[in-house]
């Protein structure tokens, strides 16, 4: 792929920075913007750090020595700020875009949905509205298989029935029908809408990796959260799904095969014929007690746990099928789950408060 200048929205959180990384190591120059809701500037003082270290860009042990590393700038914009956004791609012209920004806690979105669909949509709006003015075509968009709704069979393939089942979900959904609109009037886009299943896991190096803010609601950072004593217990949300050991079944992916997947995204972007959803994933689930073992190991002693009731709308089982990203971007996931939890402890007891140790 010739070098590129790509525009990252939500670049400064915990999948775009990872992908942030991987683009810098491969020669690209990237431009991040970021409202800093849900994230910290700290993550990109720390990608320049590790995409420099020994000036060669191959601080992860990814990045080839032989090529030079891509610089990065960061603005911190909310992208319903039309007029920034404006004034940024004026000053810093890029040629594609990939879109993390956005709200994505499931249950907050119960709470909050005005806020979740005027910050993922009216964020859309305002940034589809800027790439057309300025002639930015190739876009790849950070969506997600909770477009699936409660899955009609496993494993998920493209043509799955979709359904929004939360106000999250649907914010999701929702801009997936824009950017198939958009590319239908115009057919000068190419689009990719990557749905991705469960990331976990962070750099190699510790330096970065997941932050959230407040009470996590995902799997892993809660476990590494009790691992380090931030909070007591994991309560597993029932044990008696109909799975090999009770609890429910997820495809849990390597933060960093989600990176190159979405710098295989872009290299692949301009045989995408308008707007193609594909899965990433590993195409494998694994169970929550499975994970926590996995945890434990990485840890190197038992995480405490308890199991409570089933949590309403969860599925027993969700995870991928891959076959499109491996035949259409030649991508295939390659960690595997203790990969993950090695990684995610090695970022969280350097880093016990996250960013902000």
């Amino acid at each position: 792929m010739d070098r590129r200048k790509v525009l990252l929205t939500g670049g400064a959180g915990y999948i775009g920075s990872h992908t942030c990384l991987a683009l810098l190591e491969q020669g690209h120059d990237v431009v991040v913007v970021d409202d800093l809701s849900n994230s910290s500037e700290e993550s990109i003082r720390r990608v320049r750090e590790l995409s420099t270290r020994d000036g060669s860009g191959s601080g992860s042990g990814s990045g080839p020595a032989d090529r030079a590393v891509g610089a990065v700038t960061f603005h911190h914009v909310d992208l319903r700020d039309t007029a920034s956004l404006e004034a940024v791609l004026t000053a810093h012209p890029v040629d594609s875009v990939i879109h993390f920004a956005g709200l994505k806690a499931v249950g907050e979105s119960a709470q909050k949905p005005l806020e979740y669909y005027d910050v993922n949509l009216g964020g859309t709006f305002s940034l589809l509205q800027v790439l057309e003015r300025h002639e930015v075509r190739d876009v790849v968009f950070s969506s997600s298989a909770t477009v699936y709704g409660e899955p009609e069979f496993v494993p998920l393939t493209e043509q799955a029935r979709l359904s929004g089942t939360n106000p999250y979900g649907r914010t999701k959904l929702f801009i997936e029908e824009l950017l198939r609109d958009v590319s239908a009037a115009d057919p000068s886009w190419n689009i990719a809408l990557l749905r991705y299943f469960n990331p976990v896991g962070s750099h190699p190096s510790g330096r970065i990796g997941e932050d959230p803010s407040g009470i996590p609601n995902n799997l892993m950072p809660f476990v590494m959260q009790v691992a380090v004593r931030r909070r007591p217990q994991l309560v597993v949300f029932g044990d008696d799904y109909p799975t090999r050991d009770g609890t429910c079944i997820r495809d849990y992916i390597h933060v960093m095969d989600l990176a190159e997947g979405h710098l295989a995204a872009l290299r692949s972007i301009d045989q995408i014929e308008g707007c193609r959803a594909i899965n990433l994933g590993t195409g494998e689930g694994q169970t929550v007690f499975e994970v926590l073992q996995a945890a434990s190991k990485a840890a190197g002693f038992e995480i405490p746990f308890v199991v409570g009731p089933r949590r309403a709308g969860d599925a027993a089982e969700s995870y991928a099928d891959t076959s499109l990203a491996a035949d259409l971007l030649d991508w295939r996931a390659t960690r595997s789950l203790s990969d993950m939890c090695e990684d995610a402890w090695r970022w969280q007891s350097a880093n016990p408060q996250g960013y902000g140790t």
